[in-house]
């Protein structure tokens, strides 16, 4: 009888074995690039402009040839993908998400920090990062793990290894935010509970913080130019001397910095210090976003959340300015997969369809020192593509419209 059962638990071992194997294999598939594409959509919006009639021949991860159908050669053993209808666009970049959260009306943000098992936000991250991919997001630039440590670094590297599907991942880490000012907070005083974010403060602590969050993985700094603390609300937090020196701490590594700013002395200090971009600005006045323009910092407005009330004064001033706008949600308060909100806000708040689209395509792309890789349409450029259904440079609501998304060349979706 004993051996009987041992047959059968190693018989049904093996099944199970090869069940699974057989799934990851499916899996692999789906995923794996064909040597050549042609794919003929009914345009193309190249990272700049429309253009009607033309089609794009991809070879392995990379753009081989574009232009217009009739004059593009292609191998005869291409797949010919047809996409009739059709925009083909770079793929989307998302410059200000938190892939390890998810949105507050589900768990408060003190819990979500303080209470939820690493693990158990790794495997919602997973989760996220395959619908941020499949919504069109091919590249994003997570912008703080809010008290999940360094686990961005192993999802970016699970990305990069095809263990998980999930776009192309530049990481921040835990950012940094001054003593005091950030939480969860609510707790007994005589309690130290650990932070979003990582505390630091003055020239040793934050030459320590910058040097370890860098050698740890992070591919941007970022830092909490100002923040609701004291009895002021939002109010500034590190001081000038102490952006500069993250500034240049970080630079020195070529590592670029991030600061949050919603204030106007906030953003004053943060872009007197150097850094490269500020996010949200909710505050921002004409005078602060010439100063932006003057020292080359883009604004990430994050127009989708926050107070709504200031934000389109706001994003009027930045523009009338002629700040660089990138295109940055902050999803993870909202449900990741649902990006393209961000997008609609731009063009509700009076930017342009054809503005916008830049601002998630090439214009992120340089923001993000990856206009070589990614961003634009272009012979040589990564095939990080996708397909929409109609027009978004007419009607910015297609982009929700995904027909196909190809990362690196591979199809994710079709």
């Amino acid at each position: 009888m004993n051996f009987r059962l041992a047959v059968l638990a190693t018989t049904l071992f093996a099944l199970a074995i090869g069940g699974a194997s057989g799934a990851v294999q499916s899996s692999a598939q789906i995923g794996a690039p064909a040597s050549v594409y042609l794919l003929k959509p009914a345009r193309v919006f190249d990272g700049e402009q429309l253009r009607e009639g033309w089609s794009v021949l991809v070879r392995g991860e990379k753009i081989e040839a574009v232009g217009p159908t009739n004059e593009l050669k292609a191998p005869a053993d291409a797949k010919v993908i047809e996409l009739p209808n059709a925009t083909l666009m770079p793929g989307l970049i998302e410059a200000h998400s938190h892939c390890l959260l998810h949105p507050y009306s589900e768990t408060p943000w003190n819990d979500q920090v303080a209470r939820e098992h690493l693990s158990l936000r790794v495997a919602r991250a997973t989760n996220h990062l395959r619908d941020t991919l499949l919504a069109g997001f091919t590249t994003i630039r997570d912008l703080g793990t809010e008290g999940a440590d360094y686990a961005d670094v192993g999802l970016k590297q699970a990305v990069q290894q095809n263990i998980i599907p999930g776009p192309r991942m530049l990481v921040a880490t835990k950012a940094i935010v001054v003593t005091g000012s950030y939480g969860p907070k609510g707790y007994a005083t005589e309690w130290n509970v650990p932070q979003g974010a990582e505390e630091a403060d003055g020239i040793d602590s934050l030459t320590r913080t910058v040097r370890s969050q860098i050698g740890k993985g992070a591919d941007w700094i970022k830092v909490y130019a100002d923040y609701r603390w004291g009895k002021a609300g939002a109010a500034p937090t590190f001081t000038l001397d102490e952006l500069k020196l993250v500034v240049e701490l970080a630079k020195s590594a070529g590592i670029p910095v991030a600061a949050h700013a919603a204030t106007p002395e906030g953003m004053r200090r943060a872009t007197l210090a150097g850094v490269e971009t500020i996010e949200h600005g909710d505050d921002g006045t004409p005078e602060v976003f010439r100063l932006m323009k003057e020292k080359g910092v883009a604004l990430c407005p994050t127009l989708s959340v926050g107070n709504q009330a200031r934000k389109p004064a706001m994003i009027k001033a930045a523009l009338e300015a002629g700040v660089t706008i990138a295109a940055g949600s902050d999803v993870g308060v909202f449900a990741h997969g649902d990006n393209a909100r961000e997008l609609e806000a731009m063009v509700k708040m009076g930017m342009s369809t054809i503005e916008t689209l830049r601002s998630a395509t090439s214009i992120n792309a340089r923001v993000l020192h990856m206009e070589k890789q990614i961003g634009s349409v272009k012979t040589g450029l990564l095939a990080d593509l996708i397909a929409v259904e109609g027009d978004p440079t007419h009607d910015i609501s297609a982009i929700r419209k995904i027909k196909l998304v190809m990362k690196g060349g591979k199809v994710y979706k079709q």
